[in-house]
């Protein structure tokens, strides 16, 4: 639970037809309906959804403890996965209480005592709906600016008053996500390491602008890329990308004040990982410290918050280590 909020997971689901057999129509019992029936049905629930009652888990600790609160219905944001199929129940009752919003990711929280002090830690990852879809299968951008494999990690902090659920409180949210640009995969048996396409030039880079203008708007700015692919190969792939990747964020730039531009920080990871001597967590602790430095964070009397900001990641299970652990001196230094 987050201050007192029960979370949920899905641990059983069942289809029950609500109007009385002799008053449905013929479409209840039509090819269509009966195959979109089966498809429903085959989506496991039980898996990676969960929800909450009292609290948006759609949305970030610093969203819900600010004035300003929700400024969208549940179902408008882009965590919300079941928006469409509960559109038609809502509009005609006028009201969201016949439905839940489900979230799709992963929710995990532990106790931990650092010298003496209880404290909870929470880890939500919420995914994005918009441009879903399994590796290989989905990557790069679509026109709207949306990307692949979205999605939105927050580490919460929660150190409990004695006897309630009032305390001090700290958040780090980051995001992660495809390469913004029109590329494509294909997979195959044979192919452990399918070959890379860029499927369009987009001289502009309309695309990529859509996608950065959104995470300005949902995090705030500076907008920092942490892009870890690599720089060179025998047989290019990745390497194009990068290439690709780093003229767009330099046509972004141009005529931008430099408060707005974004930063675009490159480091090849296995180039780097290879070498014995190499101290991965050293290097990506400096430029996590970097991060902290560029955005600051956010104070709000208590509970205290991490300020919004956009981190993008590409390769991101160690990134993601780092930042925890670089960012976990700073939740213990806003939580006193």
């Amino acid at each position: 639970c987050i201050c007192g909020h029960a979370i949920y997971c899905i641990d059983e689901s069942q289809m029950i037809t609500i109007p009385h057999s002799s008053v449905q129509t013929d479409v209840a019992t039509s090819k269509n309906e009966l195959r979109y029936k089966k498809l429903l049905a085959s989506v496991d629930l039980t898996k990676d959804f969960f929800y909450s009652y009292t609290y948006p888990i759609m949305q970030s600790l610093q969203q819900n403890v600010t004035s300003a609160g929700m400024k969208e219905t549940p179902y408008e944001n882009l965590f919300v996965w079941n928006t469409f199929l509960t559109e038609p129940i809502r509009s005609r009752c006028h009201n969201a209480l016949w439905s839940v919003a489900l979230v799709h990711g992963h929710f995990k929280q532990v106790k931990l005592s650092v010298f003496g002090r209880e404290l909870n830690v929470i880890l939500i990852s919420r995914r994005s709906r918009h441009f879903a879809g399994t590796r290989y299968l989905k990557r790069g951008v679509n026109d709207h600016g949306k990307v692949a494999n979205d999605v939105e990690t927050e580490q919460i902090v929660f150190e409990e008053e004695a006897g309630s659920w009032k305390g001090r409180m700290s958040a780090i949210v980051q995001m992660r996500g495809s390469i913004p640009l029109f590329w494509s995969q294909e997979a195959g048996r044979l192919s452990p390491k399918p070959d890379i396409f860029v499927q369009r030039y987009d001289p502009t880079y309309e695309a990529t602008k859509l996608h950065f203008e959104d995470l300005a708007q949902r995090y705030g700015q500076p907008i920092i890329i942490l892009n870890l692919i690599k720089t060179v190969e025998k047989r290019p792939r990745e390497m194009m990308l990068r290439r690709e990747f780093f003229n767009a964020v330099g046509y972004l730039n141009q005529n931008v004040p430099e408060e707005r531009k974004l930063r675009f920080i490159h480091w090849d990871f296995h180039k780097f990982a290879k070498s014995k001597s190499a101290n991965v967590l050293g290097v990506l602790g400096g430029v996590a410290s970097e991060a902290l430095d560029l955005t600051g964070f956010y104070y709000s009397g208590k509970p205290k918050v991490q300020k919004r900001r956009s981190i993008q990641l590409s390769r991101t299970s160690t990134a993601r280590f780092v930042k925890v652990v670089n960012k976990g001196s700073t939740h213990i230094l806003t939580a006193k």
